[in-house]
């Protein structure tokens, strides 16, 4: 639509009897399609293929596969589609029972408390 009318847009919408914020509404543009299609491919390409990757490998092997992508873009896209990593820590014992050194029995386990700062 062509605004190159001497009536100004106000006079216009009281005639047609329409707001003006709805005219401006109407007058955008539709939606567009998600400009971060091909790079969400991408990313979850490379997630598929290394599901440890967090976003700073992620970013990395982007670039090495030739796209131009910010950290922050990639992390967002990532926690958008939930493939942020979560690493698996291997199981550590750190309790040794089997050791040579004499147990002492728990003194305070049978203790009967009747005071403060008995302990």
């Amino acid at each position: 639509m062509s605004l190159a009318t001497p009536i100004p847009v106000q006079r216009l919408c009281v005639l047609a009897q329409v707001s003006r914020a709805g005219f401006y509404r109407w007058r955008q543009a539709p939606p567009t399609a998600d400009a971060d299609l091909d790079l969400r491919d991408a990313i979850q390409k490379i997630a598929l293929e290394w599901p440890c990757y967090g976003g700073r490998r992620v970013t990395a092997e982007l670039h090495r596969r030739g796209w131009e992508a910010n950290h922050k873009r990639v992390l967002r896209i990532m926690r958008e589609d939930n493939l942020l990593c979560l690493r698996r820590r291997k199981f550590v014992v750190t309790t040794d029972s089997n050791h040579s050194r004499p147990v002492y029995p728990n003194l305070a386990g049978e203790m009967v408390l009747t005071g403060i700062n008995q302990l």
